[in-house]
């Protein structure tokens, strides 16, 4: 049974989504492997599920026919990220982008590199540009 694309990506499978934006196409073992490398120990029976899982949201696609299976990310992280962020906008904020960027810039220090680029996005969004 497939389960619905639109299902929201649990933190364990966004972990795993961004082990495959990092590596691109691998085996569920080596993406155990770059987990545990960065920190995160999943035992490879969970991340195997996982990489299933992802599969059938339409998030991961699979590769081969035979086991170990490859699996490569279908969806970017650009186009999973800007989902997430929508719908947090909408969800949380009321669809107010003023509220989030306010509420991100109250509770983060910015360095002086990234409130450059801050004021510059600001000042092209200004002129029109993209």
């Amino acid at each position: 049974m497939n389960r619905p694309q639109a299902e929201p990506l649990t933190d364990r499978e966004l972990e795993v989504m961004h082990a495959f934006w990092s590596q691109g196409e691998m085996t569920a073992q080596v993406a155990r492997d770059h987990l545990e490398a960065t920190g995160r120990v999943l035992t490879y029976t969970t991340v195997a599920n996982l990489c299933r899982i992802l599969a059938e949201k339409g998030f991961l696609n699979r590769i081969g026919e035979t086991r170990p299976f490859s699996y490569s990310p279908t969806k970017s992280f650009q186009e999973v990220s800007g989902h997430l962020v929508t719908d947090l906008l909408h969800r949380v904020f009321k669809g107010s982008s003023e509220q989030l960027l306010l509420h991100v810039l109250g509770t983060t220090k910015l360095s002086p590199k990234k409130r450059a680029k801050l004021v510059q996005l600001l000042q092209d969004d200004e002129r029109g540009e993209s």
